[in-house]
C-alpha cells in the first residue's frame, strides 16, 4: 500500500466492497459478514424442473440456463423451453477438480449447436481462450476473472483496459490464421 499510495487512496475512497447487483435484493441493514448466510438461504437448492417451468411461465423474455456440462442436462433444458444454454462449471469455484468446460462444450455443439444457442464460462482468460471456444461451437463466451484481475490493477480503467487487450489478443489469433471473420473458426482451428 505504501508503494502505491495513489491506488490504496482511491481504495480508501471507494469504500468496503459491495454487490451491487445484490442490494436491492438483500434485507436493509445487512452486512457483509451476513451477506454469505443471505446467500446460502436465498440461493440454495438445486435448479429443477419445477423451477425452471415457473421462471419460464413468468418470464416471456429470452430465458438462458448457466451450469449445462452434458447431453440430458441440455436436452432438459431445451425441452423446458430455454433459449440458451451456458455451459459452465462455474469458474471451478465449488468443485476445482470439475472438468474444464471447453470439452463438454465441443461434445454438446455437435448434438444441441443447431437447436440452441451454446455459450460458454469458466477457463477463458485470453483472446485465445475466446478464439478456441468460437471453435468448439459456442457463439459467445463470458468471463469474469479477467476484468476483476484488471479493475484490482487499475481501478476504473481496469475493465476497459482488459476489453482492449482481449480484442487485440483475439485479432492476431485471427490474423495468424487468416481468418476474416469469428464464425469462421471452426474451419481454422481445431481443439
Amino acid at each position: 500500500m505504501m508503494m502505491r499510495p495513489t491506488w490504496s487512496f482511491s481504495q480508501l475512497i471507494a469504500g468496503a466492497p459491495e454487490f451491487k447487483t445484490m442490494k436491492p435484493y438483500i434485507p436493509k441493514g445487512l452486512n457483509m459478514k451476513h451477506l454469505g448466510l443471505f446467500m446460502n438461504k436465498t440461493f440454495s437448492g438445486r435448479l429443477n424442473a419445477d423451477k425452471i417451468k415457473a421462471i419460464r411461465e413468468r418470464w416471456k423474455g429470452k430465458l438462458v440456463i448457466k451450469g449445462i456440462v452434458n447431453a440430458d442436462d441440455a436436452e432438459k433444458a431445451i425441452q423446458l423451453g430455454a433459449d440458451g444454454i451456458i455451459v459452465s462449471n462455474h469458474g471451478g469455484r465449488q468443485l476445482d477438480a470439475g472438468q474444464s468446460t471447453i470439452k463438454p462444450l465441443a461434445a454438446l455443439a455437435k448434438e444441441f449447436g443447431t437447436r440452441t444457442t451454446l455459450m460458454m464460462d469458466s477457463g477463458i482468460r485470453s483472446g485465445p481462450d475466446v478464439a478456441c471456444a468460437l471453435a468448439s461451437g459456442a457463439k459467445f463466451t463470458f468471463m469474469g476473472r479477467s476484468f476483476m484481475y484488471g479493475v484490482g490493477a487499475l481501478g476504473a480503467r481496469g475493465g476497459d483496459h482488459t476489453m482492449t487487450m482481449l480484442k487485440r489478443q483475439l485479432q492476431q489469433v485471427m490474423e495468424q490464421l487468416a481468418c476474416a471473420r469469428v464464425v469462421d473458426f471452426p474451419k481454422h482451428l481445431v481443439y
